[in-house]
């Protein structure tokens, strides 16, 4: 697949962070009505003591909510199928529910893109991203629940969100980018190692494999799925895929396309910084965009510390998904 075609094909999502600076083009307000339409079906879920998997299925008085809701999700949708892959919406009502309504209206807003996902073997739909004390260095040890950088790789969904209830005292800035763009400009200066992101290459399953499974699984970076170029991308889980028995090493060339795409991707005149804030919502379409976040550093009290809340989406209409992410973890029996 050449720079050309990818352009041509994807002429909103081969974007360059630079050229989105003013916010207004990609940060989503959301307005009064809705903050109230959010904050009324939140409460109103919890007092049917339903679960997060029945978030979804509004009751009748719960409908004039969701109209409400729906419209705003509706442009979201567009922008994420056919625009840049990602939207920051502002002004989830975090302060004004509980826990438990907080999760459940957002994994109704979240239903109005996709269809929840496990997100580990213990069954998770909303997964809390936070720093737990668990080691950064331990290969069976995903960094969502350490204070560590993560560098730049996509989630096992066609969608994810990130819903901030606490920011860090300093660091944990997301940074993005297109990993349409990101080929691009390694295809441009090395058709070689280009070619190489279209084999399976191995990945680490960080201890989420079901009993008697592999610890690994195979999985191309790149894909050109109907003509459309999508991406799978976990550099550290490729590199701890080495260490297991039945991996072989990576090729020279392999590692050189690998730290060629790093390096891409971590480039200035490509990448966009977003600072989060409680009540900001990351929407993301990962088969085109790469994702990061900066080591951070928390607030002494632990009701102060940076916490998130990650959806895993799967939306079998875009087309450009990858098929094989959208089943999530196999849940342990």
């Amino acid at each position: 697949m050449s720079p050309e075609a990818t352009v041509r094909r994807f002429p909103n999502a081969a974007w360059r962070g630079p050229e989105l600076g003013d916010s207004a083009r990609w940060v989503t307000v959301l307005t009064p009505a809705q903050r109230a339409a959010i904050a009324e079906l939140g409460l109103s879920l919890e007092s049917r003591g339903i679960s997060e998997m029945e978030a979804h299925k509004p009751s009748s008085s719960e409908a004039g909510q969701w109209a409400i809701l729906q419209d705003a999700m509706r442009d979201v949708r567009k922008e994420l199928r056919e625009g840049r892959g990602f939207v920051l919406m502002r002004g989830f009502p975090v302060s004004e529910l509980s826990p438990q309504a907080t999760k459940l209206a957002y994994a109704a807003l979240g239903s109005m893109l996709g269809a929840a996902m496990p997100q580990n073997k213990r069954g998770e739909l909303i997964h809390d991203v936070r720093d737990t004390g668990a080691s950064k260095v331990d290969p069976n040890v995903r960094l969502s629940i350490t204070n560590a950088e993560q560098d730049f790789h996509t989630d096992a969904a066609d969608l994810i969100g990130l819903l901030c209830l606490q920011k860090s005292k300093s660091g944990g800035v997301s940074r993005i980018v297109s990993s349409v763009t990101v080929y691009n400009e390694v295809a441009a200066v090395r058709t070689d190692l280009a070619a190489l992101l279209f084999e399976p290459w191995y990945f680490h399953m960080k201890g989420e494999q079901a009993a008697g499974a592999l610890p690994y699984f195979q999985l191309p970076i790149a894909h050109d799925i109907g003509g459309r170029l999508s991406s799978f991308f976990i550099a550290w889980y490729i590199r701890h895929a080495e260490q297991l028995e039945g991996v072989p090493p990576l090729t020279p060339a392999q590692q050189e396309a690998l730290d060629l795409y790093e390096a891409t991707a971590n480039r200035a005149d490509l990448y966009l910084d977003m600072h989060f804030e409680p009540g900001d919502i990351q929407w993301l379409k990962n088969s085109v965009i790469l994702h990061k976040r900066s080591e951070y550093e928390d607030w002494p009290e632990p009701e102060r510390k940076r916490h998130l809340l990650r959806l895993w989406l799967a939306a079998p209409d875009f087309q450009d998904g990858i098929v094989a992410l959208r089943q999530g973890h196999k849940v342990a029996a």
